[in-house]
């Protein structure tokens, strides 16, 4: 998604500006890289386990490389304040549409016009915010996909900047250690019942 220069203040004022120059420029995966790290994982001590010893990815880690505010309120509570946030029961399909102006387009992405409003702006900051938090910070396996926790969030847009999305990315980063910890053992579990 292309990153316009007038949609940086919002990202600023988020505090996630940093991660979206990253985004453009040093984002990628190598599978065999996070494989390894995933096998020296454990998750008792929340530590790799490397021929040198013990080491571990910290807050600080997270602030320094990724560049997120690591001291603000707490990103969580989202989805037990949803139906709240909703305003009487209006399905999220309508909320998308009034912060984004319309439902979103299969595989298409829209430029920003350069004679865009301030709300259009807003919405086309919105869109790259949400696609920052959902594929960069907060991605699934398929990372083909938006979860609406994150529209209270955005519906906010200018609060955004409030919250510590540092604590919030090593914590996601922590249970998805975890996560594919246990389904690495319980594979290879599998396997050794087989033999």
């Amino acid at each position: 998604m292309p990153l316009h220069d007038r949609i940086i203040p919002y990202l600023e004022t988020a505090g996630l500006y940093h991660l979206a120059r990253l985004n453009s420029q040093w984002f990628w995966v190598d599978e065999s890289l996070l494989s390894t790290f995933i096998e020296r994982w454990r998750p008792e001590t929340h530590t790799f386990h490397m021929p040198f010893g013990e080491c571990t990815i910290t807050l600080q880690d997270v602030a320094y490389q990724l560049g997120l505010p690591i001291d603000g309120a707490a990103v969580s509570g989202c989805l037990t304040e949803f139906e709240n946030l909703m305003e009487h029961g209006r399905p999220a399909w309508v909320w998308f549409r009034e912060l984004f102006g319309e439902l979103p387009p299969q595989s298409k992405v829209k430029v920003l016009p350069a004679d865009a409003t301030d709300e259009t702006v807003r919405v086309y900051a919105r869109a790259y915010i949400l696609m920052l938090l959902s594929s960069q910070l907060f991605a699934d396996k398929n990372a083909n996909r938006v979860h609406l926790r994150w529209l209270p969030y955005l519906a906010l847009l200018d609060d955004l900047g409030r919250y510590s999305w540092g604590s919030a990315a090593l914590a996601w980063l922590y249970r998805c250690l975890y996560k594919d910890t246990l389904l690495r053992s319980h594979m290879l579990s599998e396997i050794g019942q087989e033999e």
